[in-house]
C-alpha cells in the first residue's frame, strides 16, 4: 500500500511539494493507494492525556496497539487512543510512504510535526516479541520543497533544519538507509522573490531532478 501524505498548507497548483508527490504516485499506479492531506484534515496536537497514556504504556515495556486499550483510564485518555490508531494502522499497513514536506522557517510544517507526535506512540512501531522496528521494510520517499537554495555549499546550508530532521527521525524508527529516499526541490521561489532573480536555471534543474528522481523510485 502507498501512504500519500501531504503537508503543504498550499493546497493550489503552486504548490512544488503536491505536484511531485502527484508525479510519483501517478507513477506508482493506482493500486491499494491511501491520501492523506494533513491540511484538509489536519491532526490533531498531542495533549496531557496523550503523555499521561504513553508514560503508562512504556512502564508495561513494548505493547502492542491491541493492548493499550486494557491501559486506558478515562475518557480523554480514549479519546486520544482514539484520534492515534487509525494513523498508527496505516503507517503500519504501507509498503512506502511518500511525504510532501515544504520548508517553513528552516523546518517542517506544524501539520506533519502534529502526525509525527501522535503516530510515534510508545511501543507502537516496535514488535513486542523481538524489539526490532516494524518499519525496518518500510520505504519512505519524502519529497522537500526550499524557497532558497539551502544545498551542499550552499550559504544557507546550515539553515536546513528540514533534511537532517527527517532523516534523524525516521532513521531513529528503524528505516534502513537505502529505504530512505529524501528528494529536494531548491529555489522554488524564484519567480516571486527577487534576491533570487537570475538563478531561474538553476531552479528549473532542481526541479527537473527532482521529478527525474521520483519518476525513478516510483517505477521501483
Amino acid at each position: 500500500m502507498l501512504l500519500h501524505i501531504d503537508s503543504s498548507a498550499d493546497t493550489t497548483a503552486d504548490s512544488v511539494t503536491r505536484q511531485l508527490t502527484e508525479t510519483f504516485a501517478r507513477t506508482h499506479g493506482p493500486a491499494d493507494h491511501r491520501r492523506r492531506d494533513l491540511s484538509a484534515e489536519p491532526v490533531a496536537p498531542i495533549t496531557p492525556a496523550y503523555t499521561t497514556l504513553g508514560r503508562r504504556v512504556e512502564r508495561e515495556g513494548f505493547v502492542p496497539p491491541a493492548k493499550v486499550p486494557a491501559l486506558i483510564e478515562n475518557d480523554d485518555e480514549q479519546r486520544e487512543w482514539d484520534l492515534t490508531l487509525p494513523l498508527v494502522s496505516e503507517l503500519l499497513a504501507a509498503d512506502t510512504v511518500l511525504l510532501g514536506v515544504p520548508m517553513y522557517n528552516f523546518s517542517i510544517p506544524a501539520s506533519l510535526k502534529a502526525w509525527i507526535d501522535r503516530v510515534t506512540f510508545p511501543g507502537a512501531l516496535t514488535d513486542p516479541d523481538t524489539g526490532e522496528s516494524l518499519l525496518r521494510d518500510t520505504r519512505v520517499v519524502v519529497v522537500m520543497a526550499r524557497g532558497g537554495g539551502y544545498g551542499p555549499g550552499t550559504p544557507r546550508e546550515h539553515f536546513d533544519f528540514q533534511t537532517p530532521h527527517l532523516r534523524a527521525y525516521f532513521g531513529n524508527l528503524g528505516v534502513p538507509p537505502q529505504r530512505l529516499h529524501l528528494v529536494a526541490a531548491e529555489l522554488t521561489r524564484v519567480d516571486v522573490m527577487p534576491h533570487l532573480a537570475g538563478l531561474e536555471d538553476l531552479a528549473a534543474a532542481s526541479l527537473a531532478r527532482a521529478r527525474a528522481t521520483l519518476t525513478t523510485l516510483a517505477a521501483v
